[in-house]
């Protein structure tokens, strides 16, 4: 038999305290949206202030200032509570914003650049850079707040920088980035976060040289002078160098959020590059100088290379103990001479890697594309690599 509107009801009404309980249990619920807009919906209903009064009082009693919407939890207690009033009591229900936030406003094709950073929030005002400290960037992440639409991590004065300011600009809403974090190893040379902080106060010489920049390379070839004042018009920067510290950033993302102007209104279309969709190769042609075959020495430690001629005579071997020592010497002494082979070889060369390092077995994978020498007539054999004039004995 089929429960009456009545049993269904006093079924949800003890999912719902039962949800509010484990919420109430939960220090990372206190905190959250979802606890709060779910409580503040159900406070307003009848039977909210009658049947669930209660349980309410008790779970707003554990409310804290909201550091985040959602922190994206597997099981939502709040969520589950929404639920279950929602079908119990549909005519209550559909009229309340039970939704405890709105979701993460992602927005396809933003970012339109790749780069080392999370995605939270499409339509929010704040951007959060945290430079070299990448466990910095996870912990935020994690932490959902409201008004975070990005953190990410830079690394360089050039590259990085250009990507960080199309990005930007694919994003009206930004209108606030917080620099955080630890500079990049002055060892390295390279100080994005003093780059950065200088483009803001100095701009850009003629050539796109960042005045004032200490970095190794801080020359913006990629973007245009029109794409980089509209950055820094839309951008208002918030230099936090050195900062680590999770509730001072929280608290000045939070201050951010309040001063919000809104969506930068002057937009501007950035130069556009071609994007082409790599294609496998179909066919394989033989290198003049000859082929390699590669073999990981685990007792020795050391890579081995072998140089053969197209007729099969082997005429070099060269040992190293790293990839980059036989690449490049195999490229100085014009044992290879095809791009193709050149990247085939840098790819073995680092599987055979792997493999002194692990302990994984390796086995040197064909060239990829059909070979078809001239003269020859494929017998069907396995050939070990791209060049060999023949079959494998």
């Amino acid at each position: 038999m089929s429960q009456t509107l009545n049993e269904r009801q006093a079924s949800a009404l003890c999912i719902i305290q039962e949800q509010l309980r484990k919420a109430v249990d939960a220090p990372k619920c206190h905190r959250c949206g979802c606890l709060q807009k779910t409580v503040e919906a159900l406070s307003s209903t009848e039977v909210g202030q009658t049947q669930l009064g209660k349980a309410l009082a008790v779970a707003s009693g554990v409310f804290q200032p909201k550091h985040y919407e959602c922190l994206g939890c597997p099981v939502c207690y709040p969520a589950i509570a929404a639920n279950a009033f929602t079908e119990a009591f549909p005519d209550v229900g559909q009229g309340l914003d039970l939704c405890p936030t709105e979701g993460p406003d992602a927005r396809e094709g933003w970012p339109p650049l790749l780069g080392a950073y999370y995605v939270l929030r499409y339509r929010a005002p704040v951007a959060l850079c945290t430079l070299n400290s990448d466990s910095l960037a996870v912990r935020l992440k994690a932490m959902a707040l409201e008004g975070l639409a990005i953190v990410g991590t830079l690394h360089t004065e050039n590259l990085g920088i250009e990507r960080l300011i199309k990005n930007t600009l694919a994003n009206p809403h930004i209108r606030f980035l917080i620099v955080c974090g630890e500079d990049t190893h002055q060892a390295i040379g390279h100080l994005p976060g003093q780059s950065l902080q200088s483009l803001f106060e100095h701009g850009v010489d003629a050539q796109g040289r960042i005045r004032g920049a200490l970095g190794k390379r801080p020359v913006l070839k990629n973007t245009t002078a029109e794409e980089i004042q509209a950055f820094l018009d839309q951008i208002a920067l918030v230099p936090l160098l050195g900062e680590e510290r999770e509730d001072v950033i929280v608290r000045e993302l939070e201050r951010c959020h309040r001063r919000d102007p809104g969506p930068y209104a002057c937009a501007v279309r950035g130069r556009s590059v071609e994007t082409v969709q790599a294609a496998e190769p179909e066919r394989l042609t033989l290198d003049p100088a000859g082929f390699v075959v590669v073999y990981p020495d685990a007792r020795q430690k050391r890579l081995v290379l072998e140089h053969y001629t197209n007729t099969g005579v082997l005429d070099c071997v060269l040992e190293g103990r790293s990839p980059a020592a036989l690449y490049a010497t195999t490229i100085a002494r014009h044992l290879i001479t095809r791009l193709d082979h050149a990247a085939y070889l840098g790819r073995e060369l680092a599987r055979a890697e792997r493999s002194l390092l692990t302990g994984e077995p390796y086995v040197q994978d064909r060239a990829p594309g059909e070979l078809v020498p001239h003269g020859l007539t494929s017998c069907g054999c396995r050939l070990p690599i791209s060049g060999l004039n023949g079959c494998e004995t």
